[in-house]
Parts: structure tokens; C-alpha cells; sequence
């Protein structure tokens, strides 16, 4: 099994602009640096990095992807993850993933 390094963070949900847009977190700035820097060449088409993620009780299989407008990583929240975590639009939450 290969061993994943676990980052924990606070960030505040946010929802793409585009209507019926996805919710967001964005990593912070030098938290993505240091992924950045040591795990680009991990990454897959439009800077792809699988994860896992957990808020709450809830855990789940997902991607980062860095967003080079915003010089970061962004982290997608499912609507089912929302909804299980009660979690609403510009809530600060804590967050685990593991890449």
C-alpha cells in the first residue's frame, strides 16, 4: 500500500459562477505551493491530483485540480457531502485530505 500524506485546513465553501455551478474550497496559497512543489509530477490532464477527502464523519475518493487563475488547488464538495455535513455557501469548515 502506498502511504498518502494527510494535509488538514480550514476553508470557506464557495460556488463556481457558471449557473448550477459546483461548490468549491480553494487550498490555501501555501498549502498548495507545498503540494505543488512536491507532487506536480503526480498530476494528470488539466493538473489533476486524486485525493481523499473528509469533512465531518463524511470521507469520499476524489481529485484537486490547480486552478491557475487562482494559483492554487481546488477541492469539489458534492452536493451529497453538503447536504450529510450541513455545510452552506461561504461556511469556513475544516477539512482532512489525503494525496
Amino acid at each position: 500500500m502506498i502511504t498518502k500524506i494527510k494535509y488538514e485546513f480550514s476553508a470557506k465553501i464557495w460556488q463556481h459562477s457558471a449557473p448550477g455551478g459546483w461548490y468549491f474550497v480553494s487550498l490555501p496559497l501555501e498549502l498548495s505551493n507545498e503540494i505543488r512543489e512536491n507532487l506536480k509530477w503526480q498530476e494528470e490532464g488539466w493538473g489533476r491530483l486524486k485525493a481523499i477527502a473528509k469533512i465531518g464523519n463524511s470521507e469520499w475518493n476524489t481529485a484537486i485540480w490547480f486552478d491557475t487563475k487562482h494559483n492554487t488547488y481546488l477541492l469539489p464538495i458534492k452536493t451529497e457531502i453538503r447536504r450529510k455535513e450541513k455545510i452552506e455557501l461561504n461556511q469556513i469548515i475544516e477539512l482532512s485530505i489525503w494525496l
